[in-house]
């Protein structure tokens, strides 16, 4: 049996990159295109690996359920739900290969899943942001350098 998920910690982020990785994502929730470009651009490829660290730190926690000797737990809601995201992301068939497809599943699944009756989406992912950017502060500290 694979090892729970959640017993290995994912290694924080750099505060920079939770930064535009979250402005990536709160543009393209918000439907700015220009404002996602602008992000893409000034970040280059890296975006990509960013995306990809938010989105373990997103779904990681949620979807990792203890094992119940294969009996369905208070946590088998999970995989319905996750199902579910699934289906919408191939009717819209987005490309999950890409920033701008990384950045609405992360969205999707905040909606779907993080957030009741698909209300405070925006909030929820300040939130995330916050968390992550707390995690990565404690991990990478400022240093002042004496002039």
């Amino acid at each position: 049996m694979p090892e729970n998920t959640v017993a290995t910690s994912l290694a924080p982020m750099e505060p920079q990159d939770v930064a535009d990785a979250f402005a990536f994502i709160q543009a393209i929730h918000a439907a700015d295109i220009d404002t996602a470009g602008a992000v893409a651009d000034e970040v280059g490829p890296e975006l990509h690996r960013m995306l990809l660290d938010v989105a373990a730190r997103v779904s990681i926690p949620v979807t990792a359920a203890d094992d119940h000797d294969g009996e369905p737990c208070e946590h088998s809601f999970l995989a319905a739900a996750l199902g579910r995201l699934l289906l919408e992301l191939l009717c819209h068939s987005v490309c999950l290969a890409g920033a701008r497809g990384m950045a609405e599943t992360i969205v999707r699944f905040t909606e779907n899943i993080l957030t009741e009756d698909h209300g405070g989406v925006g909030e929820v992912l300040r939130q995330l942001e916050a968390a992550g950017m707390k995690q990565a502060m404690e991990a990478h500290p400022v240093r002042l350098t004496a002039v």
